[in-house]
């Protein structure tokens, strides 16, 4: 069927007769080869035609196949609009005459807006969040006020605006604009994302004071990505330049307290995202290998760093960075799924004299959620079972507060996941995991296999309107130096971290 031959023709034969037994040949008779006619679409009362004509790979005057056909129905649902369990293409007008046939996508949409309305207590404060996400955003139709409910919708664009404040002491908003075929004919991705964060005690003291402190950190950004056909269709390859800029007022939590610095990083990263389904994937794998680096500017600038001051050192930061994340799905029997991931990261300094970044370092343990704690210019990567921050390196005494990261860490983890309810209003699945991660600050200590370990259960609701909810109880068998009950029972809850087979 994927050569073309819809229709055959089996006769059964009994070739022999002895006894109670029969023998019987089945003679299969392929019926000519058929070319497609017509794609036909039904059911996208709000997506536009051409958002999901271009990811259907079964084209007028091709040959019928049934694998491009099994594809085209694993792009719809990646997409993210419409109810993939639902999505049906059915063979139509099939004419031996001529040898041609049409096909009918038969989707359901579903929404795909999301809102994130949320508050904790952390840190000593109260953090409020407030995020909406616009899924299938039309920006030409952005002057058709008629169109918008609440915003135009039906081009298959990305909107996202998210703010979190505590007022005075912590606030940070970001906006992000994303198209996955600048242009319209070619899947040429862009995006552009900018945001601003502010951390400060001017709340409780004055700037005199010298419990006095300020962070502000704006940046801004730019992707453009392609699909890849080599090795296979697959792979897409993005190039990213971000800038950001930091300025320091008396602040703790990195390697230097006072000063500006510019983060200036080009990034590339090659991915390989072979899954079934987006929500609960089943078979297949997903896999990112991210490098990323800045100018080398300890090679021009003229900076003597056996005298420089930590300002001078940091102003315009340099290093280089790798990040490998891969996730495997196998399907056991039935609809039970084993998840096994992999991650690794690793920062590096162009320079010996030139002391490690204070930003782009990772910081595993908790949740892998906050985001309000020196964090941006941080990887943060969660390791259910103990507290937030608390992996450190062995013979340092850092703390969850003090801990400023470090430039090596890996990652292991396995789930079995059973779902409970598979519709379009809700998907709930059930898991248990067992995991383990460590951190270094360098390749003379990295031994991969010694690892802060921890087993639980969890659960992941995935809403429409509110993303994936996950909430996770682990524990961890390795006690912490110096941080008394790191590894006490931890609940972890956790918002749209891992839609798409994403990394958490």
């Amino acid at each position: 069927m994927n050569d073309g031959y819809l229709t055959y023709q089996a006769d059964p034969v009994q070739t022999k007769i002895y006894n109670d037994t029969v023998d019987l040949d089945i003679r299969v008779y392929e019926g000519p080869q058929y070319t497609i006619n017509r794609v036909i679409l039904k059911g996208n009362d709000v997506t536009n035609d051409k958002v999901v004509m271009r990811e259907i790979r079964t084209k007028p005057g091709q040959k019928f196949n049934k694998a491009l056909l099994i594809r085209s129905t694993r792009e719809i649902g990646q997409l993210g609009n419409f109810d993939d369990q639902k999505t049906e293409p059915k063979p139509t007008n099939i004419n031996p005459q001529d040898g041609t046939v049409d096909i009918v996508y038969n989707v359901v949409e579903k929404p795909s807006d999301q809102i994130e309305l949320s508050g904790g207590f952390g840190g000593g404060q109260l953090v409020g969040t407030l995020g909406l996400t616009f899924n299938n955003f039309s920006l030409r139709n952005i002057f058709h006020l008629k169109d918008y409910k609440p915003l135009p919708k039906g081009d298959g664009q990305k909107l996202s605006l998210r703010g979190q404040s505590s007022g005075r002491t912590y606030q940070n908003y970001s906006f992000t604009f994303s198209e996955p075929w600048l242009g319209g004919k070619k899947p040429i991705y862009f995006a552009f994302t900018a945001y601003t964060q502010l951390s400060s005690t001017g709340q409780y003291y004055a700037v005199t004071d010298p419990l006095y402190n300020n962070l502000r950190i704006n940046g801004v950004g730019i992707t453009l990505g392609k699909r890849l056909n080599w090795p296979d269709n697959y792979f897409q390859l993005n190039y990213s330049l971000n800038v950001d800029h930091y300025n320091l007022d008396n602040y703790t939590g990195y390697l230097f307290s006072n000063g500006t610095s510019y983060n200036i990083k080009l990034t590339q990263e090659l991915t390989r995202n072979s899954l079934d389904a987006p929500i609960y994937p089943t078979t297949g794998s997903n896999i990112k290998l991210t490098l990323q680096g800045t100018p080398p500017y300890s090679l021009f600038n003229n900076i003597d760093y056996a005298i420089a001051t930590q300002e001078q050192i940091y102003h315009w930061v340099e290093y280089y960075k790798a990040k490998f994340d891969a996730q495997w799905f196998t399907k056991i029997t039935g609809k039970l799924v084993l998840m096994s991931q992999v991650r690794f990261g690793f920062l590096g300094e162009y320079n010996s004299y030139v002391p490690a970044s204070p930003f782009e370092r990772f910081k595993l343990g908790g949740d892998g959620m906050q985001s309000y704690q020196f964090l941006q210019g941080s990887d943060i990567v969660g390791l259910r079972g103990y507290q937030n921050f608390t992996i450190i390196p062995v013979g340092t005494n850092y703390t969850a507060d003090t801990n400023p990261g470090s430039s090596i860490y890996d990652k292991f983890t396995f789930e079995i996941r059973h779902p409970v309810i598979q519709s379009q209003s809700a998907t709930i699945f059930m898991l248990a995991f067992a995991e383990g991660g460590n951190v270094w600050n360098s390749f003379n200590t990295f031994d991969p296999f010694n690892v802060r370990r921890s087993v639980g259960i969890g659960a992941r609701v995935f809403l429409p309107i509110f993303g994936l909810l996950g909430l996770d109880y682990g524990y961890g068998f390795d006690a912490i130096p110096g941080i008394p009950g790191a590894n006490k029972g931890q609940f972890s809850f956790s918002i749209s971290q891992s839609l798409n087979g994403g990394f958490n």
